[in-house]
């Protein structure tokens, strides 16, 4: 394997109060509704920050798998969008150094992409990484979107109760460095938004402001949402009209209305913050079969080379 620190380019060296925080988000696989993608656009767009590094866009990227966009004016390509993975240092609202590692998930040298992230975590002392992802979940777009919690340290997956037993999924970058950074002993764990099955193929804000809201709680970071508010509330009033008219779709809302509300009662005071705890699927029969292949099949749906096209 090449040296791993031919991978990228540190543009700048930057320092912190504390041992930071590594958010990493990977676009374009497990990611539902497009809540990856637009959970990190909207902390570039709206915190401050800075460009650390960038990785080898020639190295990593199939341009084939994920086109770049040019721009066409009248009579020549006027520019190209070249899909770039960079690291960036970013302040919380509170006045919080931490990094965000995002962009397209690598096609290519998965094993020296994370040696050479792991060349990073060990430059900047990093102490917690957290991943972002999205999967399809049985839920209706009326009800509160959950999260999963899964991570190497158990102290700090207390309060999430796991719903999915034993499933074998296709691997991603985000997953194994999830793995591998646990493996190395430094504290790894994963969020991901519980996205209505019928909405994973378009984009659909709210998966972005459940993982804002996820992050807050495990990692302390203070993040602004507000700004996705308009863009979901619009988002669900568009499924809103769908619904008119559409007998089947209107029954099938309803069922998962109905089987939502029945397991919210049944778990009620398990959990003060039950959607956020996976406890309103515990104790049924819809954690088990029925979700692992939810997810299979979401997965499946990527792919045969477990790659999700960008741009369905």
């Amino acid at each position: 394997m090449r040296p791993a620190q031919e991978l990228f380019n540190v543009h700048r060296d930057v320092t912190f109060d504390e041992q930071p925080i590594l958010l990493h988000a990977f676009a374009g696989f497990v990611d539902a509704g497009g809540g990856v993608r637009i959970t990190a656009d909207h902390l570039l767009q709206n915190l401050q920050h800075e460009l650390v590094a960038t990785f080898d866009s020639d190295e990593l990227i199939d341009y084939r798998a994920r086109r770049p966009r040019m721009s066409y004016v009248r009579d020549h390509f006027a520019s190209v969008d070249i899909p770039t993975l960079a690291l960036h240092q970013i302040t919380d609202l509170s006045g919080r150094s931490f990094l965000l590692l995002a962009g397209p998930e690598p096609d290519y040298q998965w094993q020296r992409f994370l040696a050479a992230v792991d060349l990073l975590v060990d430059r900047f002392d990093v102490r917690l990484a957290v991943g972002l992802s999205a999967i399809p979940w049985p839920i209706p777009h009326t009800r509160p979107m959950g999260i999963t919690v899964h991570g190497s340290d158990p102290a700090l997956l207390s309060g999430f109760t796991p719903v999915v037993g034993e499933i074998e999924v296709p691997g991603h970058v985000g997953a194994m460095l999830e793995l591998h950074l646990g493996q190395r002993g430094i504290t790894s764990m994963g969020i991901t938004a519980q996205v209505p099955h019928y909405l994973v193929q378009f984009d659909y804000p709210r998966a972005a402001t459940t993982l804002l809201q996820g992050i807050g709680q495990v990692a302390g970071l203070l993040l602004p949402s507000s700004g996705l508010e308009p863009m979901a509330a619009q988002a669900e009033r568009e499924v809103a009209q769908q619904l008119e008219g559409n007998d089947e779709f209107a029954t099938v809302v309803a069922a998962l209305e109905q089987q939502y509300d029945h397991l919210a009662a049944v778990s009620e005071g398990a959990s003060n913050e039950l959607p956020m705890a996976d406890t309103s699927l515990a104790d049924s029969a819809v954690t088990g079969e029925d979700i692992a292949a939810q997810v299979e099949q979401f997965l499946a749906s990527l792919g045969d080379d477990g790659r999700k096209d960008d741009d369905a």
